[in-house]
């Protein structure tokens, strides 16, 4: 199986910012900050007063999760 060299990559550890998480999981910003609030996304972390991130064990647990239901 080839990996595809256009698809977005999952950092396995550090911080991702929206945009990047949202290559990955393919919604849209509100409905990724609907998501947060009913508990189905990870929470974000505050870097700083003006910046939001996530863990990105968070988004590829999200993704390991999102896969285990497909495939079941």
């Amino acid at each position: 199986m080839s990996v595809d060299a256009s698809s977005p990559s999952l950092p396995t550890t550090g911080f991702m910012r929206l945009p990047a998480v949202l290559t990955i999981i393919p919604v849209g910003r509100s409905t990724w900050w609907a998501g947060i609030k009913s508990g189905r996304y990870p929470a974000p972390v505050k870097l700083g007063p003006r910046m939001t991130a996530w863990r990105a064990e968070d988004i590829a647990a999200l993704v390991a999760g999102i896969a285990a239901q497909l495939g079941s």
